[in-house]
């Protein structure tokens, strides 16, 4: 019950706490959208506790997912990046390397027992990290923010957490050393290893007990010289995708949130083609999918994301990468679309 309890995180407090009361997205003890955002509809829209049972959509793979291994474990030059599943990606730009929303763990939840359950292993193990300059949080849901994995990282690495506002006292509770925590709002920056990390708006909500709104989330921006990467973290659309991109843009990738959605929660997930409209926005070129094949989070087929996605993609002219998990993609040379996942949703 402890190591439950603590992994329910801790309500910001002191100097943490006064920053998020300061911030001009915090009203009335809550954060809020820019746009008015509902985290479920109701009426026919609102999906039953029956249909998550017994719904008949094919919601896992048909046979293993397949994996590409060790790919990562050598510096190399340029921009390359590495999914490993579901939104944690590790991102090589300009000799740093960046890992986004790390999660290890078995399930995406407070208790190993219980919660979503991993359709496929990671590549890699957490130990065969190659040394990472910074960690990047989205925001403080289970699969995008996982204790067990933040305490590995924080005992074998030295890279500073970069997380929304609050966020940062769900890893001090956690034993992250207070020198390693950068809490940002949006469209405030910190520089680590020769990099610009910019947190950014998301359409979202936050909450890891009932208590809703009390941390911030955000999507974000890696930028060095050079090059240029940007995450969704987790958001529904909305206009403020364009303003990013005007201010932050062009990007030389996009990594898009593509799966989990749902017409009872069309506000704080994109649909696959709302992805390709916001890559549009942000002045992207290479569209790569994440969020999707990892965890089992939605009623929808565990491969409609990505067909619906290809199918918006070509469309659109839109440049598109759908590497296997572990599958390092060179963004100056992306490899061809291969339809890996096709054979495993039938």
């Amino acid at each position: 019950m402890p190591a439950i309890l603590a992994a329910l995180g801790a309500t910001p407090s002191g100097a943490r706490a006064e920053r998020v009361r300061r911030s001009p997205h915090f009203r009335d003890g809550s954060f809020r959208n820019s746009t008015p955002t509902r985290t479920m509809v109701g009426g026919e829209s609102r999906p039953s506790v029956r249909e998550f049972l017994t719904g008949g959509e094919r919601r896992r793979p048909s046979a293993p997912v397949p994996l590409v291994t060790g790919e990562a474990a050598t510096f190399a030059e340029g921009l390359h990046l590495t999914w490993y599943g579901h939104a944690t990606v590790l991102v090589e730009i300009e000799g740093a390397r960046v890992l986004l929303d790390p999660v290890w763990s078995d399930r995406c939840s407070p208790t190993p027992g219980i919660g979503p359950k991993r359709l496929h292993p990671m590549p890699v193990a957490l130990a065969d990290l190659p040394r990472i300059d910074a960690i990047v949080i989205s925001h403080d849901h289970y699969d995008h923010l996982d204790m067990p994995t933040v305490q590995a990282l924080t005992r074998s690495q030295q890279a500073p957490f970069l997380v929304p506002l609050g966020v940062g006292a769900h890893l001090e509770r956690w034993g992250v050393p207070d020198h390693r925590i950068i809490e940002l709002d949006w469209e405030e920056s910190a520089d680590v290893a020769g990099l610009t990390l910019t947190a950014t708006e998301a359409r979202h909500f936050s909450g890891r007990t009932l208590r809703r709104n009390g941390t911030l989330w955000s999507s974000w921006v890696i930028a060095g010289e050079q090059r240029r990467v940007f995450y969704t973290g987790d958001s529904g659309y909305f206009d403020g995708y364009a303003a990013i991109g005007e201010r932050h843009g062009p990007f030389d990738a996009t990594l898009m949130q593509i799966g989990a959605y749902d017409k009872g929660w069309p506000e704080i997930h994109m649909f696959p083609e709302e992805a390709v409209a916001a890559h549009l926005d942000l002045r992207g070129d290479l569209l790569i999918p994440v969020h999707w094949a990892t965890f089992n989070l939605a009623l929808h087929p565990w491969a409609e994301p990505v067909d619906r996605l290809w199918a918006e993609a070509k469309a659109c002219d839109v440049n598109l990468a759908v590497p296997r998990p572990g599958e390092r993609v060179d963004v100056t040379a992306p490899p061809a679309l291969d339809p890996w996942w096709q054979a495993l949703s039938s």
